[in-house]
């Protein structure tokens, strides 16, 4: 018990070091991705650390595997390089009881990432989703920049104000381009560009619709290229601006979507999704079976020596399992539970692994018991 007890404070504590870094770095590119958005005037800057809280049992499913892989080799490893583990071993104590000892912590880490994939991670990004949503549908003027253009939700017009009223109500010097296509010269298809004294937004109340009203400017109209085109000038001027495109792509709304709600479904892309969701629990035991016997270190070697190999086996088996995800999303695969096939291989190579180290160790022993017998009766 006391051996358990060590080998479990060690694994766990690499375990949580290592994945606290990997958090740290996948949680940064996201939210240099969400900053640069709100500095775009996509996004409040007032929402960036509730969206990074709705994400994070996700970016856990996927840190958690390679941190209890990587902090299995980097404990192990240290026990070997100090030889430690040797004196277990001499003690008796063989690698499939070290692999038992292992599995009761990657079970605890296992129970986690299943919580985070089951439930925490869908329900984190549907809040997300509909965050986001929100942020879409809220006046756009809530995120306008003064003096820097500013695209239109649906991408079509850009527009620009050299000021802004205190409560973001009212532009002053507004610069409007509709951005349209010209490949055919009719009136539908001309480039639009208009000039403002100031514009405020408008909601019809029975329609709903938005407007800009433009008061006090000019309005050019012409295909570019061509010498003709047409200038008004306008004491009001009313623009329908463009509804906004909310996030409702399908792999958004699997993503969101609850467990019960796919164990229900029979499609087999939603199938996908589910299974994906039961196998980030199963990785974590599988490479807890593979990291045992890659940690095992000659102490001339280093404790580094076989990281570089270990981590590509590890993304070997990710990405493995991620194109037969996404093969079965794309219809190459009409049985959703191929995805499945992909775990007993990598286990198998696990096991092997282990089996051929200790047998291994066998000769040794029985070598060095028939040497103590000869000297013994010397």
């Amino acid at each position: 018990m006391i051996i358990f007890r060590y080998l479990c404070r060690e694994l766990l504590y690499a375990t949580l070091a290592v994945s606290a870094v990997l958090l740290l770095m996948v949680m940064s590119g996201r939210f240099v991705k969400y900053l640069a958005e709100a500095a775009a005037g996509d996004i409040s800057a007032n929402i960036l650390f509730s969206l990074m809280g709705f994400r994070l049992p996700g970016f856990l499913e996927l840190v958690l595997p390679l941190g209890l892989f990587v902090g299995i080799l980097l404990a192990y490893g240290r026990l070997y390089i100090e030889s430690e583990m040797t004196v277990l071993h001499a003690c008796g104590f063989s690698e499939w009881r070290l692999l038992m000892y292992t599995l009761a912590p990657a079970l605890m880490v296992a129970l986690f990432v299943a919580s985070m994939s089951l439930y925490f991670s869908p329900a984190g990004v549907a809040r997300s989703t509909n965050l986001l949503n929100i942020e879409k549908a809220r006046n756009e003027f809530d995120h306008l920049v003064p003096k820097k253009f500013i695209s239109t939700s649906g991408g079509r017009a850009v527009y620009y104000a050299e000021s802004l009223s205190e409560d973001k109500s009212t532009m002053q010097d507004v610069f409007l381009a509709e951005l349209r296509d010209a490949e055919e010269e009719t009136e539908a298809n001309h480039q639009v560009v208009t000039r403002a004294r100031e514009g405020v937004q408008q909601i019809d109340p029975e329609t709903g619709l938005r407007y800009l009203v433009l008061r006090d400017g000019y309005r050019y109209a012409g295909v570019p290229g061509k010498q003709e085109y047409r200038q008004m000038e306008f004491a009001t001027y009313e623009v329908l601006l463009e509804s906004p495109q909310l996030r409702n792509r399908w792999r958004d709304q699997m993503e969101s979507a609850s467990t019960l709600q796919l164990l229900k479904s029979d499609d087999p892309k939603e199938k996908a999704f589910l299974y994906w969701r039961f196998s980030l629990p199963v990785l974590v035991l599988v490479v807890a079976v593979l990291a045992v016997p890659l940690s095992r270190t000659n102490p001339r070697q280093g404790r580094f020596a076989k990281m570089i190999p270990a981590i590509l086996l590890y993304l070997v088996y990710l990405v493995t399992l991620q194109g037969v995800r996404g093969a079965i999303e794309d219809g190459k695969f009409a049985n959703p539970s191929v995805i499945w096939l992909v775990h007993p291989p990598f286990l198998l190579i696990g096991l092997l692994l282990l089996a051929v180290r200790n047998w291994r160790r066998k000769p040794k022993l029985r070598a060095e018991g028939v040497e103590g017998a000869t000297d013994a009766k010397a």
